[in-house]
C-alpha cells in the first residue's frame, strides 16, 4: 500500500489535517473503528461496509490503496504517529536462526510493512544453544523476543499421541518434520494473540510442505490470521539476492565453518532430516559425511545391547527400571539408538504440494520406540482392534504428514487410538545392534 501517495491525495483533495492515518474497515462494527483519516471514511466510500466486503476493498482501491492484495479485515490502531497503519506482526523465527534466509527475513518484514516485529523461537530439542537469539533480534530494533522451551510438551503432546498410532507416512517415514509444526503453529498463535499482533509470517519456503502445515495450523486455531509468507512475496529467488540483500540492510551473516552442510537440514527430539545438494540426484549414494546423529552400522559396536522399555496406557514411562519424563525417554532412547546405528532412512516421498522430494533421516529413538510399541501391542491388544488401527494408520499418518493435525477427523481418530491403549502396560525388552 502507497500510504505516503494516500495521504498526500486525501490532503490534497480533502483538507484533513497532517499526522492523521487510514485504518483498515472493521465490518463486524459498520464502519466504526474505520477512523476518518487520510481521506478515505466510511462516507467517502458511500458503502454498507457491513455488507459489503468487496465493494469496499474496490472503493479503497480507487481511493489510493496501491499493492497487491487490498484486504477489509478489522485493525485497530491509533491515530498516525509515524508508524505504518498496516499493524504489528508476529514472526516466527526459525531455530536456524542466524542464517542467511531468517536474518533477511526479519529485516524484510520491518523494510516491506514497515511494522513492529515480535520474534518467537521454539526449542522442540534440535540440540543447539540458542543464547544468539535474542541479541540477534535485538540487533534489529525488536522489542519482544520469545524463545519458548517446548521439549516436554512436544514429546508428550504430538510425538507420543502419534506413536500409540503407530504412524509412519507412506510405509517408511516417521513424520519428524511433520509433528513438529502443529506445536510451533499454536504457540506462534498464542504469542501473537496475547501481543495483539494482526498477522503472522512463517520462513517456510513456496516449494515444500511446511507452508501448508503453518498455514492450514494458523487458520485451524485463529480463522481470522492473516499470513505472511515471503518465500511466496519477494524476489530473493537465489542465494546470491540474499547476500546482496544482507549486505545492503547491514546484516551480519556468519560464515558456516568448514563449508558447512550442503543440505538444507531441520532437526528436533526426534529426528533431523536432510535434503537438497547431491540428494537432489537419486542415483548419488551419500557418503558417511552426510549422518549426524548415527554411528555407521559397519562401525557399530560388535557387541549388541540389551534395554528395557516400561510403557503405561501406550506412552513409554521408563527405561531399564529407570522412570523418565517424556523428553528424557525420547532423548536417551536417541543416545541409545545413535550408538548402534538404528534409525537411517534414505528414501523419496510425495510431498503434499505434488513434488516427490528426496530426503535422508535419522530417527534412532523413535525407530526403537515403533519397534518396542507394536512388540507390547502384539501382546495387549484384541485382534480385530489391532487390525483395525492398522487400517487406519496410514489415514491419521496422511493428517499428520499434510498438516491436518487440529482437524476434527484427526481428533476423531486419535479419541479412538487413545481408546485402544487403555490395556498397553507393561515392559518389553529389545537388543540393540548394528542398525537393528
Amino acid at each position: 500500500f502507497d500510504v505516503g501517495a494516500l495521504k498526500r491525495r486525501h490532503r490534497r483533495e480533502q483538507g484533513f489535517a497532517r499526522g492523521e492515518a487510514a485504518l483498515l474497515i472493521d465490518p463486524e462494527n459498520d464502519g466504526r473503528h474505520f477512523q476518518q483519516s487520510v481521506g478515505l471514511s466510511v462516507e467517502a466510500t458511500g458503502l454498507d461496509v457491513h455488507n459489503d466486503r468487496q465493494k469496499t476493498a474496490e472503493a479503497m482501491t480507487n481511493f489510493g490503496f496501491r499493492g497487491r492484495n487490498v484486504h477489509v479485515r478489522p485493525v485497530y490502531r491509533q491515530p498516525y504517529t509515524g508508524c505504518p497503519f498496516f499493524s504489528i506482526q508476529a514472526f516466527d523465527l526459525p531455530w536456524h536462526s542466524g542464517g542467511l534466509d531468517t536474518s533477511v527475513i526479519l529485516k524484510w518484514l520491518q523494510d516491506t510493512y514497515d511494522c513492529e516485529v515480535v520474534t518467537f523461537t521454539a526449542d522442540i530439542g534440535q540440540g543447539e544453544e540458542l543464547d544468539h537469539v535474542r541479541p540477534k533480534a535485538q540487533q534489529f530494533g525488536v522489542k519482544e523476543i520469545f524463545i519458548d522451551d517446548l521439549r516436554e510438551e512436544f514429546v508428550r503432546d504430538f510425538v507420543f499421541p502419534m506413536f500409540r498410532a503407530n504412524a509412519v507416512y507412506e510405509g517408511e517415514y516417521l513424520l519428524g518434520t511433520s509433528i513438529a509444526r502443529p506445536l510451533i503453529t499454536k504457540r506462534l498463535v498464542e504469542i501473537a494473540r496475547q501481543t495483539g499482533c494482526q498477522a503472522i509470517a512463517h520462513g517456510a519456503t513456496g516449494k515444500g510442505n511446511d507452508q501448508v502445515r503453518f498455514e492450514l495450523g494458523a487458520y485451524a486455531l485463529w480463522p481470522d490470521a492473516q499470513v505472511i509468507a515471503p518465500w511466496r512475496e519477494w524476489d530473493l529467488n537465489s542465494r546470491e539476492k540474499l547476500l546482496a540483500y544482507a549486505a545492503d540492510a547491514g546484516i551480519p551473516i556468519a560464515k558456516k565453518k568448514d563449508g558447512g552442510s550442503p543440505y538444507s537440514m531441520d532437526a528436533n527430539a526426534l529426528h533431523i532430516s536432510y535434503e537438497g545438494g547431491g540428494l537432489e540426484d537419486p542415483w548419488w549414494t551419500p557418503d558417511d559425511s552426510i549422518w549426524r546423529w548415527t554411528t555407521n552400522p559397519e562401525q557399530a559396536p560388535e557387541q549388541g545391547e540389551e534395554i528395557v522399555i516400561g510403557f503405561d496406557r501406550g506412552d513409554a514411562v521408563s527405561i531399564n527400571g529407570k522412570a523418565l519424563s517424556p523428553f528424557e525417554v525420547l532423548d536417551t532412547l536417541n543416545t541409545l539408538g545413535g550408538t548402534h546405528g538404528i534409525g537411517r532412512l534414505d528414501i523419496v516421498e510425495n510431498r503434499y504440494v505434488g513434488m516427490k522430494s528426496r530426503g535422508c533421516y535419522e530417527t534412532p529413538g523413535g525407530t526403537i520406540l515403533l519397534r518396542a510399541h507394536r512388540a507390547i501391542e502384539s501382546l495387549c491388544l484384541d485382534r480385530e482392534q489391532a487390525h483395525l488401527k492398522d487400517e487406519l494408520m496410514p489415514k491419521y499418518a496422511s493428517l499428520i504428514y499434510n498438516g491436518y493435525w487440529f482437524s476434527p477427523e484427526r481428533s476423531m481418530l486419535q479419541a479412538l487410538i487413545d481408546d485402544s491403549q487403555t490395556r498397553v502396560n507393561g515392559e518389553v525388552k529389545l537388543k540393540l545392534f548394528k542398525g537393528g
